[in-house]
């Protein structure tokens, strides 16, 4: 399946690594096809860690990889607010510091109050409160561009699915009446980054879920991969209409390297 294609921008959790074990096969999988020249990049849609934290994550579990081939939704999103504004621009940030460092980056200022905030960045923190929501709402309502860096409603964890940083843009929907511009998949511009600064032609996209990862493929008229290691199944990939189906199945990454 390689051979017809130049690079593989590949999800993360329920991909590579489930938690803190990687999915067996995957870091083989994946060292086959950059042997082949394939261009590799990891692209998450979580916007809470840096790139070098992700990438340490993959080398912990046994990925041969570098920051260079990690593209997040954070980094996505700083630049969607970077083509759009001018240097030095205040951007209201709501976030980790991770998501700051690639506001900075860009050349752009992150502020934590609607004061003379000309945009509202939103990428999922565990500290974040209503303070900084309703600073984000007064921002939001006076004119402020709005970029969510996903909309992913629940957040897998050892406890259960928790509350996303698509639930935290809800409520900002709800108190603004005001909808986002998105970074992560679904939406295109991350993948479409990743692409582009992979110089792919034809990128082929994995990953596990049909609502972020696939559905995202289609949306940027990329081939895609469902693989059953994470959250969807082959049985509800062949239910969706034929235009939202991926273009392949396969039990793991292994499928990679024979013919479907």
């Amino acid at each position: 399946m390689v051979d017809r294609y130049d690079a593989l921008l590949i999800d993360l959790d329920g991909t590579v690594y489930r938690g803190s074990e990687a999915v067996p096969g995957a870091a083989e999988a994946i060292a086959q096809a950059r042997a082949k020249g394939l261009g590799i990049r990891y692209v998450t849609n979580n916007a809470s860690r840096s790139p070098q934290a992700v990438a340490d994550h993959l080398v912990e579990l046994g990925f041969d990889t570098s920051i260079d081939e990690v593209s997040t939704s954070a980094q996505a999103g700083a630049a969607m607010l970077a083509e759009r504004l001018p240097k030095r621009t205040n951007v209201l940030v709501l976030g980790t510091k991770a998501l700051q460092a690639e506001v900075l980056k860009r050349g752009l200022t992150p502020v934590d109050t609607a004061d003379e905030a000309k945009a509202v960045l939103q990428g999922l923190s565990m500290d974040l409160g209503w303070r900084e929501l309703a600073e984000a709402a007064v921002a939001i309502r006076r004119g402020a561009l709005w970029v969510a860096c996903n909309v992913d409603a629940t957040l897998p964890t050892e406890r259960g699915l928790l509350p996303g940083n698509g639930s935290l843009v809800a409520a900002l929907r709800t108190a603004t009446d005001a909808e986002p511009l998105v970074a992560g998949k679904p939406a295109t511009p991350l993948l479409q980054q990743a692409a582009k600064e992979l110089g792919a032609h034809r990128p082929l996209v994995v990953g596990d879920r049909l609502d972020t990862d696939i559905l995202g493929a289609v949306n940027a008229g990329m081939d895609s991969l469902l693989v059953c290691t994470g959250v969807s199944t082959d049985e509800e990939a062949q239910a969706l209409p034929e235009d939202q189906r991926p273009t392949y199945v396969g039990e793991d990454l292994s499928v990679l390297h024979r013919l479907p």
